[in-house]
């Protein structure tokens, strides 16, 4: 290829210059040198030679491209033209051999003046003499008086300045994600980098979304923050140090309410922030701050409002002191990107912690609230949701108690963790405590929530698994629907995992669930999980399981062999084992410990259902009264237990039985063949029945009813004296 023909294309921010052809040195790209001070204006072009112009001396100006074999330039070469001060390349330079066609200065070759993009919303700096901050003789600024740094010019720096500082504060403001969160990166932000002093002020209360407020615009003093006295303030710009809260907290009032028309109301409704000098703000600080706090003047205040999404939900005040250098006008745009994010990231906090709010809320709804005490056992849980983002899930546990001072304990996971999986998870469990009070053996409630599961959705799977201790004889009943087996911990410290048929899920259908008996001693605890305490992604289930087992044994033999390990704390200790990558799922946990009820502690008789029936129940009622040493509730015990027999013996067609359970209370119970529960009702005056209830009802601790599969049970509770 011709050398001849070799030329250079213009870049995106370079002109060629017309009226050249392409081997002409007037064609080619004209680059502006040093010294700053001969810099053409803003609107000239670059200077090139004109016809006619006399041809260079080889001692005037050597090619730039040549180099002395050390790989610097030759001695004496400036590559500066003495007459015009700029580089023009010679036709050698051009014709030296074959280059790239859009080429580029080399790293050599410094070009101090070349233009950077810069964000929108940035004044791009004036390349020229008019773009410049006015010095005085010495090369002071004018407008200052002190000495301009070296290496470039003061406000191409500060601009520079504050691009990366616009850049860090917003990065800062974003990682927020609550409201203290935002409010605190704006704040540490800017104090001291922007401002020697910030008060953010917020609206009260915060509309969500798009709700309309009602009431009037009342703004509250959220935070405050300044820089220590002691610190330098020269320059416009500081280095991060730690703020501390401003006094100004004490001197402003706490609360304002913005007048409806006023001055305050106007800046916030104009959006753009504002100086304090300006004619509105200097009508709206003391209506913000109070007319008893001064507000410095001039340029060293800005009111910027923050508008969110829909309206304006505050207002920042940026302050700095007399010593240092006033804000300048470049720094509204600062002050407005700054404003915009924080209030945008508000509002997306005010919705995030609605939204928060709402999913603990149901997840709260969806689990016991408390724990019942039912005699014989106790019981402690623990529920951790699978992250912050993921509050609600469709992990449950439950406890329910049964007729016979039984208990019913359900642990269940429905699959994901979402509001959808806790919405399945309530209907579920609402299911289960139906079928509880139904008094099914464990593997027909499991059978029936199989079929509610169905009902929901085909793709509304479950694991589950139904317990139910009868502390009267010291066994439990169990049986599984896919879900990881409990875990039991001995009275001498020995855990093991329980043998437990594993089931299908629920949902699949068509399976059938198998139950088993299994003792239950007095001291043991039982612990019921869902998967995601022993699953992870960095373990499976089973090496999950058996670590959960060596936990138990190790917390158990903290206590010592005679003594089982607090429930509360066996939780806790059980939740530590989790490691930082052991979170995945959510996590139920429900613990029991199993207490029972001495055989000493029980009387049980069956009563035929015939005329002499109450009678003979009052007389065994106080032999067993007098045995356990509580004759002083011989009468009211005779009184409610006749009561209660003859409603029983009036209806049945099969023995009645009679129980009597000695606890921390003394707890009487009646159980006959008839499955329709008693109502406590108001007896008119010409009634001869109906009272038995209203006693029962006026002198019992507590009293109840509950359906069996075989009839109903009727109980009441006195308090030992």
């Amino acid at each position: 290829m011709d050398s001849t023909r070799v030329t250079e294309h213009p870049t995106s921010h370079e002109r060629r210059q017309s009226g050249a052809g392409p081997a002409d040195p007037r064609g080619a790209l004209l680059r502006t040198s040093e010294p700053p001070s001969q810099l053409p204006g803003p609107g000239a072009l670059p200077v090139q030679a004109r016809t006619g112009d006399a041809p260079r001396s080889p001692g005037a100006s050597k090619p730039r491209g040549k180099r002395g074999k050390a790989g610097g330039k030759v001695p004496g070469d400036t590559g500066v033209s003495a007459s015009s001060g700029t580089d023009v390349p010679s036709p050698s330079s051009a014709s030296s051999g074959p280059g790239p066609e859009h080429s580029q200065p080399s790293a050599a070759e410094p070009d101090t003046h070349r233009p950077r993009p810069v964000p929108e919303g940035i004044p791009i700096q004036p390349d020229s003499e008019q773009g410049r901050v006015p010095r005085a003789s010495g090369g002071k600024e004018r407008r200052t008086g002190r000495g301009a740094p070296t290496g470039g010019p003061m406000p191409m720096r500060r601009d520079g300045d504050r691009l990366r500082f616009v850049g860090a504060a917003t990065r800062r403001i974003a990682r927020g994600i609550d409201l203290d969160e935002i409010v605190m990166g704006l704040c540490r932000a800017t104090v001291p980098t922007f401002s020697d002093t910030i008060l953010v002020y917020l609206r009260d209360p915060l509309p969500v979304g798009d709700e309309r407020p009602t009431g009037p615009l009342v703004l509250r003093l959220r935070r405050t923050d300044r820089i220590p006295e002691e610190r330098d303030t020269e320059s416009g710009f500081l280095p991060a140090l730690r703020p501390e809260p401003s006094e100004l907290s004490a001197m402003t009032a706490e609360l304002c309410e913005v007048r409806s028309g006023g001055a305050l109301a106007e800046v916030l409704r104009g959006v753009r922030p504002v100086f304090a000098d300006a004619p509105a703000a200097r009508a709206a600080l003391p209506e913000l701050l109070g007319d008893d706090l001064p507000v410095p003047s001039g340029q060293r205040a800005i009111l910027a409002p923050l508008r969110g999404r829909r309206r304006v939900i505050g207002a920042a005040l940026f302050l700095r002191r007399p010593e240092r250098l006033a804000f300048e006008a470049d720094d509204l745009l600062v002050a407005a990107q700054l404003a915009t994010h924080s209030a945008l990231g508000i509002d997306k906090a005010v919705l995030y912690g609605r939204e928060a709010y709402i999913a603990d809320e149901l997840q709260r709804t969806m689990l016991p609230e408390t724990l019942p005490r039912p005699t014989g056992v106790r019981l402690a849980s623990r529920y951790l949701p699978a992250a912050e983002t993921a509050r609600v899930g469709g992990d449950w546990y439950d406890a329910i108690p049964l007729p016979g001072s039984r208990v019913a304990l359900v642990v269940g996971d429905v699959m994901g963790h979402s509001m959808t999986s806790a919405a399945i998870m309530g209907q579920l469990r609402t299911t289960a405590q139906t079928l509880a009070g139904l008094d099914l053996p464990p593997q027909e409630v499991l059978h029936h929530l199989d079929e509610q599961a169905q009902r929901l959705g085909t793709d509304r799977m479950a694991t589950c698994l139904y317990a139910v201790y009868d502390p009267v004889s010291h066994r439990i009943t169990i049986a599984n629907a896919g879900h990881p087996p409990p875990v039991l911990l001995h009275l001498g410290g020995r855990a093991e995992v329980l043998r437990v048929p594993p089931g299908a899920p629920i949902g699949v259908g068509g399976v059938d669930f198998e139950a088993v008996e299994l003792d239950a001693p007095a001291g043991a605890t039982l612990l019921l999980y869902t998967d995601g305490l022993v699953e992870s992604r960095l373990r499976d289930v089973w090496t999950g399981i058996e670590q959960l087992r060596e936990k138990l044994a190790a917390v158990a033999a903290l206590t010592g062999p005679d003594h089982p390990p607090p429930l509360e704390a066996l939780c806790d200790e059980v939740l530590d084992m989790l490691g930082p990558g052991d979170r995945d799922d959510d996590i139920a946990l429900l613990a029991a410990r199993f207490d029972g009820i001495a055989p000493s502690d029980v009387a049980y008789w069956f009563l035929e259902p015939e005329d002499a029936a109450p009678g003979r129940a009052r007389r065994l009622a106080r032999r067993a009264l007098a045995r356990w040493g509580m004759e002083d509730l011989t009468d009211s015990v005779e009184l409610l237990v006749s009561e209660v027999v003859t409603n029983a013996v009036r209806y049945a067609s099969r023995p009645v039985t009679l129980r009597l359970l000695r606890t921390d209370v003394l707890r009487c119970e009646v159980g006959d063949d008839v499955p329709q529960l008693p109502r406590l009702r108001q007896a008119r005056a010409t009634d001869e029945g109906g009272r038995g209830l209203f006693l029962v009802n006026r002198m019992a601790r507590r009293w109840g009813a509950t359906r069996l599969s075989t009839g109903k049970v009727v109980w009441f509770e006195l308090n030992r004296n």
